[in-house]
């Protein structure tokens, strides 16, 4: 043992009681504007269908599509994996995973759209179809067929279609409470959102709503989508989506991007309006760095490529699609839009592959981060966190399995989770 090292100091206690009493309003502010990711599932993928095409079957249709695609055009792991470019050892895993997923759960978050989808209406004919919605969704929950996430898209707050918006919302809502009450997968998604007190005011909406019914204040959120420049840059040169975030007052969600709205906002041609256009890069950074830590998700948008037609036709739309869809998760956007049945074979073939391929890797890497067993990787709390909600997303989907997880890392979904979604102070505590 060596000699005893001799500890001294110089300030007195009452030093840091002060520095502490002072930050205490900055360690509240921290706590209620940056609470964390909210440890829920996040879908991988929003379906939206027009109001009107909307039906008790939607969901499964979707599925028998899909799986109608796959038999025509890849109707084994071989041609399937030959079209995307899968190595085989992915090929047979990633393929039958996709059959199943498209038998058991083909749509994990479906928006029925009474906006661009749908398009204006006689107020009449639009009342019976947000009624019939409700219907329907209520039904759906209650039999157990409706996809994890449901809800509808109404019209936006700008005053042209305003209180149609507002209407659709109410009919839908308190549709749903006749039928029994609110699902817990409801989502609402509020389009075309160019200033932030559209936000507050469809907030207050919502909390007129939860009034009127006796609801938890809070019980209702929604998703803000982000179609125009003004919803990223505004005027004075700040950045709009982040007072957006805060102008819901804990009910946003979600950040949802518009591809093809918000590329021509810009004034980008039809021909190069894409999910990965550089105007569309620089739209969804600034949405991730707005959204980082406060619960809110952000959703890519989508491929206006349909998956039609013949064999070479349906091949090239699916290798973009795919594409599109690993570009986005390795920007950590891990959800987005899908247009067609026939986008979900790819949708959950670049899902499964991204996680699949990098499964081992992450989970012996959490296994030393634990252990403390080194390695080539020195790995720290934020890291472990990264890597937990890696494991958690591919676990959430269907693209691994619990007992492979548990086998390789030696824990449990709630390990995972604790590492995933640690407290701000035992982030930083551990870190030091």
């Amino acid at each position: 043992m060596g000699q005893q090292e001799k500890v001294a100091t110089s300030l007195a206690g009452a030093v840091g009681e002060e520095i502490s009493a002072s930050l205490a309003p900055v360690d509240a502010e921290l706590e209620r504007r940056y609470p964390g990711d909210p440890g829920t599932r996040q879908p991988v993928h929003t379906v939206y269908v027009p109001g009107d095409a909307f039906d008790a079957d939607t969901v499964r249709s979707w599925g028998d599509r899909a799986l109608a695609a796959l038999d025509a055009h890849a109707p084994d792991a071989a041609s399937f994996a030959a079209v995307l470019g899968l190595g085989p050892d992915l090929a047979e895993p990633v393929y039958s995973r996709v059959r199943a997923k498209l038998e058991r759960e083909p749509v994990e978050d479906l928006r029925v759209d009474f906006e661009d989808g749908y398009g204006p209406r006689p107020d009449a004919e639009e009342d019976e179809a947000a009624a019939r919605a409700a219907r329907l969704i209520a039904e759906a929950y209650r039999d157990g067929t409706a996809a994890p996430c449901t809800g509808i898209r109404m019209k936006c707050m700008e005053a042209a279609v305003r209180d149609r918006g507002i209407r659709t919302l109410d009919v839908f809502l308190t549709g749903l409470m006749e039928a029994g009450g609110l699902p817990e997968g409801l989502v609402l998604t509020l389009p075309k959102v160019t200033y932030a007190e559209q936000v507050s005011a469809f907030a207050r909406l919502l909390e007129a709503f939860e009034k009127a019914h006796g609801l938890e204040a809070g019980r209702l959120g929604f998703e803000i989508q982000i179609e125009t420049s003004q919803a990223i840059l505004a005027t004075d040169g700040t950045a709009t989506v982040a007072r957006m975030i805060q102008a819901a007052g804990g009910r946003a969600t979600g950040l949802h991007y518009g591809t093809f709205d918000y590329s021509a906002c810009l004034g980008v041609s039809a021909a190069h309006q894409a999910s990965d256009h550089p105007a569309a890069d620089h739209a969804k950074a600034v949405m991730q760095v707005a959204a980082a830590g406060t619960g809110v998700r952000v959703s890519d948008g989508s491929t206006n490529v349909l998956p039609v037609g013949p064999a070479e036709q349906v091949h090239d739309a699916w290798r973009l699609h795919y594409g599109l869809t690993r570009r986005a998760l390795a920007r950590a956007y891990y959800q987005g839009w899908d247009m067609h049945p026939g986008h979900l074979p790819t949708r959950y073939a670049a899902v499964f592959a991204f996680y699949r391929e990098g499964f081992e890797q992450a989970a012996a890497r959490l296994a030393r981060y634990v252990g403390r067993l080194g390695g080539d990787v020195m790995d720290e709390p934020a890291t472990a966190k990264a890597l937990s909600g890696y494991l958690l997303r591919g676990l959430d989907c269907g693209a691994l399995d619990s007992a492979e997880v548990a086998r390789l890392t030696g824990l449990t979904r709630a390990d995972l989770r604790s590492f995933a979604a640690p407290r701000r102070g035992d982030l930083t505590a551990s870190a030091q």
